[in-house]
């Protein structure tokens, strides 16, 4: 039987010199505040985890917060895992190259009056940019898949010449690096920006770009362009059973100019950055 200290009892009486209650009557324990209640171990490792679960859930406070500010969350996330293997300095500058590109992205969708976030990072995965609606036609998101790659490629021959200037192979190494992310990126498939920029010249040039990938991946066993694959297959597959539709037929309705435009810009775009990782090229030490 366990014992309340809160628990009402039966009044007694408090008369002086009053004689003890019969023996048969049990007497009752003595009260004890709760203040002055014993605590064993159980209560007080209970205790121990009541406190650490406030400060996690003051922690998870702080952290919803830093959720808000996704970009600068998730480019300091991105930073550092790239920092693990390559060091800080390239950590960041490779960082702020996929920035730049992005950006290129950014400020053509605000230009074309559609409301696109900040990027949002996934270290070894590359940056995403959410658009809030679709382009009105594939012309639209050619110019919007394009502008990534124009002003990505600006950055890179940028970090270029300042290598130059400053004769530092950290640099060309990095500049390296952005063109072939850039030229990556040029691969005519969907997710990849090139595929958004061949949907303005015609559907076929994504199963090309299908091959591109398959070749890659089966080349070099990457978890990465297998994850582009699957997401290019799927892609692929939604697009092309649409291609039949009033609305696929009317969003690519592209004029001659508009596809010769976007042509020359993708064919010039994928010269540049070959040029540009030839000049940037810094042999292995024998």
């Amino acid at each position: 039987m366990t014992y309340d200290p809160w628990e009402p009892r039966e009044p007694r009486e408090t008369l002086t010199g009053l004689a003890h209650p019969p023996a048969h009557q049990p007497t009752e324990p003595p009260f004890h505040p709760p203040i002055e209640e014993h605590r064993g171990p159980l209560r007080r490792l209970g205790g121990g985890i009541m406190a650490g679960g406030l400060l996690v859930l003051k922690f998870l406070g702080q952290f919803a917060i830093l959720l808000k500010f996704k970009f600068l969350f998730t480019f300091a996330i991105a930073v550092g895992a790239y920092a693990l293997f390559w060091g800080w300095w390239f950590g960041l500058g490779f960082a702020v190259l996929l920035l730049v590109h992005e950006l290129g992205h950014v400020i053509w969708l605000r230009r074309e009056g559609i409301s696109a976030t900040l990027p949002v990072f996934i270290p070894f995965m590359g940056a995403f940019v959410a658009m809030k609606e679709m382009p009105k036609n594939a012309y639209v998101e050619a110019k919007v898949g394009l502008a990534g790659p124009v002003l990505g490629s600006a950055g890179a021959f940028a970090v270029l010449i300042w290598a130059n200037d400053v004769n530092s192979n950290l640099l060309r190494a990095l500049a390296y690096l952005g063109f072939l992310l850039n030229l990556f990126n040029l691969i005519p498939v969907v997710p990849l920006d090139g595929g958004r920029a061949v949907s303005a010249l015609h559907p076929l040039f994504w199963f090309a770009g299908l091959f591109v990938i398959a070749l890659l991946f089966f080349k070099y066993e990457s978890p990465i362009l297998l994850l582009v694959l699957a997401f290019a297959c799927y892609e692929l597959y939604r697009r092309w059973n649409r291609r039949d539709m009033p609305g696929f037929r009317e969003y690519h309705s592209v004029t001659v100019p508009q596809r010769v435009g976007v042509a020359i810009v993708y064919l010039g775009l994928v010269v540049l950055l070959v040029i540009g990782m030839h000049a940037a090229y810094v042999p292995r030490p024998s």
